[in-house]
């Protein structure tokens, strides 16, 4: 074997209406893979085992893992107390972490002689500055129960600023960039010299900006007003904000931009605001992460809308001009980064397709040569 090189690795992305498993080779290669549109259950050992029956046996494996709480702030090899940790942070992104357990316990059980990483979607916003992490809110709920803003995404963000400081001819610590992520779930970030500076998500990954079919940010005077005058009970609220918001909510038909988009075309209104409010509150989030950065080296979209939707990047950057920005997009034309503004532009537009199974492959990885 390469000095350097390990084997084959298996990446495991478990979430609330997900799970994808894929092994990569030493050269990022996929050499095996499954996608299930469903949650992980009870099958997820059979389909494990399927899985590897395809491939030799990997030499390591990494898990995406959304929430690691205010204690695992960077990857981290699991052993017992690791995953005692993790299922008490769970309930800090239920729709996400207790998947990505499933998972993990059923790997551990049948992978036992090999090292399982853990790598979070946390741990990229880790310095936030208490500027950008905390909430105003009594110091018995900040220091008491530890709530303050925490970020997501950050497997995406970290994937992406390394492939535009490539692009660019750029070192990542040379960069002052704003990363939006929009897919199932959207947000953006901040990020100055190469470290996460500010970021849409909060406490959970349901702060924010408009989404699928979460709400994003909501007043929280609606919230109790909707408790107290209306009598909606906790649960329903979260339900709704987490299920039945968003795009969804809005268009009252779907919460995919590409079924929206053809509504839209069609007459359908309420496609039509759904996206208008979509486009909007992207606009607000981005132009929110510049303020704190001093200058804008480029504005990068990646998640499955961010790389595939360009009548959505058309609309957010059209109405960017404040920050250089200006529509005019082309649609990229391989699926590697690429940028697609136009040359003479003030601020270039990049968009970066979504690589977070290789980001949770290159932490592994970066983990068994104790880096």
């Amino acid at each position: 074997m390469r000095k350097g090189s390990f084997g084959p690795i298996l990446v495991a992305d478990a979430g609330s209406s997900s799970m994808h498993l894929t092994v990569f080779d030493d050269g990022q290669n996929v050499v095996a893979e499954h996608d299930s549109p469903s949650a992980p259950g009870d099958d997820v050992t059979d389909l494990l085992r399927q899985l590897l029956r395809e491939t030799p046996t990997p030499v390591a494996v990494g898990h995406r893992v959304v929430h690691g709480g205010a204690e695992l702030t960077g990857r981290v090899l699991v052993n017992d107390s690791i995953r005692h940790v993790l299922g008490e942070v769970a309930d800090l992104a239920p729709l996400h972490v207790p998947p990505a357990l499933v998972v993990l316990d059923a790997a551990r059980d049948l992978l036992p002689g090999i090292p399982h990483a853990a790598c979070f979607d946390t741990a990229f916003h880790a310095d936030l500055p208490a500027v950008a992490r905390e909430y105003a809110v009594p110091t018995a709920w900040r220091e008491g129960y530890g709530l303050r803003r925490y970020g997501f995404h950050g497997l995406s963000y970290a994937w992406a600023l390394d492939r535009t400081a490539e692009l660019l001819g750029r070192r990542p610590e040379q960069l002052q960039v704003v990363i939006a992520h929009l897919g199932g779930g959207c947000s953006a970030c901040a990020v100055r010299d190469g470290h996460s500076v500010d970021t849409t998500m909060g406490f959970t990954p349901l702060e924010g900006l408009v989404m699928s079919h979460r709400s994003g940010s909501v007043d929280p005077g609606a919230l109790t007003w909707l408790q107290t005058r209306h009598h909606l009970s906790p649960d329903e609220i979260d339900d709704a904000l987490n299920h039945r918001g968003g795009l969804l909510a809005l268009s009252g038909t779907s919460d995919d931009t590409r079924d929206l988009v053809r509504a839209r075309t069609l007459g359908d209104e309420r496609a039509a605001l759904a996206l208008d409010v979509f486009t909007h509150h992207c606009r607000r989030g981005i132009a929110a992460m510049a303020a704190s950065l001093d200058r804008l080296d480029a504005l990068v979209f990646t998640g499955e809308i961010g790389e595939d939707q360009p009548e959505v990047r058309e609309e957010v950057c059209t109405r960017l001009t404040a920050l250089g920005l200006t529509g005019g997009l082309r649609t990229p034309s391989t699926e590697r980064p690429e940028i697609v503004s136009n040359s003479r532009a003030a601020v270039p537009v990049v968009v970066v397709p979504t690589g977070e199974t290789q980001q949770v492959d290159h932490e592994t990885r970066a983990l068994l040569r104790g880096r």
